[in-house]
């Protein structure tokens, strides 16, 4: 499925936000903790807005896209595996950061690019 000047990489994985960090994020070690900061929020970054629902579903939309996928906690990482408007974009876990109302995802467990999401 073509998706014109959007990549995947730069919508969903996302890329290291442009600027100055303003502070400092810290890690998300535990399920818990997970399911705290995100129940009944919406995560937002631009053309993105995705719910990560306690009970391990991920849905949302990315640019005009639907995206849909499951996730569990495991050792210390979010996995997650994502469809986005039909194309599957496999199996990752992440390191989770917070700070206030934003939360960094970490592709590859904390060592590949970033993504930064409001919680509204």
């Amino acid at each position: 499925m073509m998706r014109g000047t959007i990549s995947v990489a730069g919508v969903l994985l996302g890329l290291v936000l442009a600027g100055p960090a303003v502070a400092e994020f810290s890690k998300v070690s535990d399920r818990a903790s997970f399911v705290q900061l995100v129940q009944g929020k919406t995560l937002t970054r631009p053309l993105v807005k995705l719910r990560v629902a306690p009970d391990g579903s991920i849905s949302g939309k990315g640019a005009r896209w639907d995206v849909t996928g499951n996730w569990r906690w495991q050792n210390g990482y979010f996995c997650r595996d994502l469809n986005w408007g039909g194309d599957e974009l496999g199996y990752n876990c992440q390191e989770v950061r917070a700070n206030g109302n934003r939360i960094r995802f970490t592709s590859d467990q904390g060592n590949g690019d970033s993504a930064d999401f409001k919680l509204r």
